[in-house]
């Protein structure tokens, strides 16, 4: 089985809480119109200045993934 990459979008500052939330929501929709074979998002609130948004990806799916959505950082997940 091929490696399941975790991309990830960093979001600083007073709303950064609700913008992750938000941008798991895009992240879904491009997920369901890409046709994507997982479909694992989240966000996580770090601090009050900064929480993350990420989704999982293929080892095979992670170029094409992360060229159109330009994550700020990636990892390898482990479930």
């Amino acid at each position: 089985m091929s490696r399941k990459i975790k991309l990830i979008w960093d979001f600083r500052g007073p709303a950064a809480a609700k913008t992750a939330e938000h941008h798991e929501i895009h992240l879904k929709e491009y997920i369901a119109i890409e046709k994507l074979p997982l479909n694992i998002t989240g966000f996580k609130i770090v601090n009050d200045m900064h929480a993350t948004a990420f989704m999982v990806v293929t080892d095979e799916n992670m170029i094409p993934v992360r060229d159109a959505l330009k994550p700020h950082r990636g990892e390898v997940f482990e479930e």
